[in-house]
C-alpha cells in the first residue's frame, strides 16, 4: 500500500516541532520516544505501519485548538485518531506526521432527558454512551462490533453503524452537533440539540469526512427511550444465498426489525469454538431482533416466521428469555475476534442493495475459489452492508498482495450491483485507489474542494480517502 514520501524537512525539525508542543500541553500530552511511538504506528489495519514524527494526547478543546496551531504553522501533516479500531487504516500516520489522540477526552459534559440529547467528549467509548444514560431508560442507538472500544470520534469520522441501524440508521442519523477545530486552530460549532439548523448541512459533511475537514472534540448526540421489549430469532440455512434471499423477503414485506444479521458456516464454526453460543452446524444464520410491546413482537415474528418457513430453513430458534437472547447475540459480537484467533484476515464493508445479497453471495463463493484464499462472511444483512472477512497467512510471501486483489473485486462487484465502496469502515487507504471505481473525475474534484476550504493546506490526513496522484498537486502546496 503506497504512501507519500515524507516531507524530509519536518522530520529535521522534530526536536523544534517537539519543544512547541510541549509549550502548549501538559508535560504527560506529547509522545515522542521512539519505542513509545510504536503503540501509534497503525490502527486495526495491521497490515501497514509507520511510526509518527510524534504523538499528542490532548484534554480540552482549547489544548487541540493549540496543537493544530503549532502544526499549521510548522507545516506538519496531522492524523486525528480514536481509539485506533479503524479497519480501513484511517488513522495510520506517516513518519513526519503527528498523531492527535483523543483518548484522554472522555468526560460526559451534559445531558438532557427532556430534550433527548446527551453532549459528550469525542474521546468517549460507544457503548460508555448507553451506559451513562441507561439507569434512566435511555440508550444511543448506533451499536459497531467494536463499541467496548471505538471512540464517538471515530464513529463520526466514519459515520458509523452496527447492527441496529436498519430500525435507528447510522451516526449521522444520530448526530445533532459538533465542537470541531479547525486545522488552523478555529473552533467552530456544527448544529447543536435546538432543532434543524439553516443553510448549508455542514454537519452532515463532516459526518463521514475521515478526519479530513477537521477535529471533533465534543458532539450532541440523539438519545432515545428504551424499547419497551425485544426478542431475537436465530434462523439457520443450507445455504447462504437461501439466507440472503430470506432477508431480501422480509424487507420486501416491509417489515422492519431493528436488526438482520447474517454470518456464514466459516464464522459459525469459528464463534461456536470461541464463544460457545449454541450455535447450530448450518451453512448461514440470521440473527433477526425486532422490538416493542408483547403484541408488537408476537405479531412480527409472527410475519418472520412465516417468510422464514418458506426457505426451508433448518432451524428457527426464538429467545424464551433474557438468557436466550443473550446467547443467540453472543456469537455475532464474538465474530472478529473469533476469526482473528484462527487466521490473519481483511474484513471490508461494501454496502449493496439488499436484494442483490443471492447474487452477491455466490459471485464472493466463485472469487474465493478463483483466488485460493477462503471467506468467512458475517454482516448487517438488513441494510446490505457486508463484512467478508478474507483469510490468509501474512507470514506467506504474496498472500496479502492476493488477499488486496481479492478484496478489491468484491468491491468493484458491490459498485457494479448498485452499491457502494464502504458503509461504515470508511475509506482510509484501504479503498482510497478504488475511489474512481465509484466516482468520476468531476465527483472527486467537487468532493477536494470542499477540504480546499477546510484545509487549504491539506494537512489534515492529507494520505487517505483520495488516490495520492489526484491529490499529489493539493498536497505539494
Amino acid at each position: 500500500m503506497d504512501m507519500p514520501a515524507p516531507d524530509q524537512g519536518v522530520i529535521a525539525r522534530k526536536a523544534r516541532i517537539v519543544a512547541r508542543l510541549r509549550s502548549v500541553l501538559p508535560a504527560d500530552a506529547v509522545i515522542d520516544a521512539p519505542e513509545e511511538l510504536r503503540a501509534y504506528e497503525c490502527d486495526a489495519l495491521t497490515a501497514y505501519r509507520c511510526p509518527p514524527l510524534a504523538a499528542v494526547l490532548p484534554r480540552t478543546t482549547a489544548e487541540v485548538s493549540a496543537v493544530l496551531r503549532v502544526c499549521w504553522q510548522e507545516g506538519v501533516p496531522m492524523v486525528p485518531r480514536g481509539s485506533g479500531t479503524s479497519l480501513a487504516g484511517g488513522a495510520m500516520p506517516t513518519a513526519d506526521s503527528v498523531i492527535l489522540g483523543v483518548a484522554r477526552m472522555n468526560a460526559v459534559l451534559e445531558t438532557d432527558y427532556e430534550n433527548r440529547f446527551i453532549r459528550v467528549q469525542s474521546g468517549r467509548t460507544n457503548l460508555s454512551v448507553s451506559g451513562a444514560v441507561e439507569a434512566d431508560g435511555f440508550f444511543y442507538a448506533p451499536d459497531p462490533s467494536s463499541q467496548l472500544a471505538c471512540a464517538i470520534a471515530g464513529n463520526i469520522a466514519m459515520n458509523s453503524g452496527g447492527a441496529h441501524c436498519l430500525k435507528y440508521g447510522v451516526t449521522t442519523n444520530n448526530l445533532l452537533g459538533v465542537t470541531l477545530v479547525q486545522m488552523d486552530g478555529t473552533v467552530i460549532t456544527l448544529g447543536g440539540p435546538w432543532g434543524e439548523p439553516s443553510g448549508l448541512d455542514l454537519l452532515g459533511v463532516v459526518c463521514g469526512s475521515e478526519g479530513q475537514l477537521g477535529v471533533v472534540t465534543e458532539a450532541w448526540l440523539r438519545i432515545l427511550p428504551k424499547p419497551e421489549g425485544a426478542r431475537p430469532v436465530l434462523v439457520g440455512f443450507n445455504s447462504n444465498e437461501v439466507a440472503g434471499a430470506c432477508v431480501a423477503d422480509i424487507i420486501r414485506a416491509g417489515i422492519l426489525p431493528v436488526a438482520i444479521e447474517f454470518m456464514d458456516r466459516p464464522c459459525i464454526r469459528a464463534t461456536e469454538a470461541f464463544a460457545h453460543a449454541g450455535y447450530p452446524d448450518c451453512e448461514a444464520l440470521l440473527i433477526i431482533e425486532v422490538e416493542g410491546s408483547e403484541a408488537e413482537i408476537a405479531e412480527q415474528l409472527g410475519r418472520i416466521r412465516q417468510i422464514a418457513l418458506a426457505h426451508d430453513p433448518v432451524e428457527f430458534r426464538e429467545a424464551a428469555d433474557e438468557d436466550q437472547a443473550r446467547r443467540i447475540w453472543l456469537g455475532r459480537k464474538s465474530a472478529f475476534g473469533a476469526m482473528g484467533q484462527i487466521n490473519d484476515y481483511m474484513c471490508l464493508d461494501g454496502t449493496i442493495p439488499v436484494s442483490s445479497l443471492p447474487h452477491v453471495l455466490r459471485r464472493i463463493g466463485e472469487m474465493s475459489r478463483d483466488f485460493g484464499l477462503d471467506v468467512g462472511n458475517v454482516f448487517h444483512a438488513g441494510d446490505g452492508n457486508m463484512h467478508p472477512l478474507i483469510l490468509f497467512d501474512a507470514n506467506k510471501p504474496g498472500d496479502l498482495e492476493k488477499c488486496e486483489a481479492f478484496g478489491a473485486e468484491i468491491l468493484k462487484l458491490c459498485v457494479e450491483v448498485g452499491g457502494c465502496l464502504t458503509g461504515e469502515h470508511g475509506v482510509g487507504i484501504e479503498k482510497r485507489d478504488l475511489m474512481a471505481v465509484q466516482f468520476a473525475p468531476a465527483d472527486m474534484e467537487a468532493q477536494m474542494r470542499i477540504k480546499d476550504v477546510f484545509d487549504p493546506k491539506w494537512l489534515l490526513n492529507p494520505a487517505k480517502v483520495f488516490p495520492l496522484a489526484t491529490t499529489a498537486t493539493r498536497r505539494a502546496g
